[in-house]
């Protein structure tokens, strides 16, 4: 693709700190290029850009960031990373970190567990009364 599509985050001026952050947290994440008005990495191979645009804008839960799952072990870790520090839990596998972003952690099987019409129900249910999913019980529902 000749014109690549990223995202660009409105920060509070501490675009720098939040990418710090980001990458602390993503293991196969670095920052490429910091200016006083804009830092742009790299989290998982994925470009972001982070705006340091003042106070105006503040985040809001109508834009997510999901981090697709293969385990417990890191529906837990991202959680624990994300929502520390300032970061708050919301409901059915959503958070806010601490700079105001939301995110969806998400196991990657929940698609296939929502399209089955045996368990959809069930599973969806199940994922109204979570805050952080619990894989077992998806599974199991």
């Amino acid at each position: 693709m000749n014109n690549p599509i990223f995202p660009c985050l409105w920060f509070d001026n501490n675009a720098k700190a939040a990418a710090e952050f980001y990458c602390s947290v993503f293991k196969n994440s670095r920052i490429i290029d910091d200016t006083p008005l804009a830092v742009t990495f790299e989290i998982n191979g994925s470009k972001m850009m982070g705006l340091n645009g003042g106070p105006q804008f503040k985040p809001t839960e109508a834009v997510s960031l999901v981090i697709d799952c293969n385990t417990q072990e890191e529906i837990d870790y991202y959680w624990d990373k994300l929502t520390a520090d300032g970061g708050a839990e919301s409901m059915c596998g959503w958070l806010r970190d601490k700079f105001g972003f939301s995110w969806q952690i998400v196991p990657s099987v929940i698609v296939d567990l929502l399209k089955d019409p045996e368990s959809s129900d069930r599973v969806m249910a199940a994922v109204m009364k979570m805050k952080k999913l619990d894989l077992k019980t998806l599974i199991e529902a």
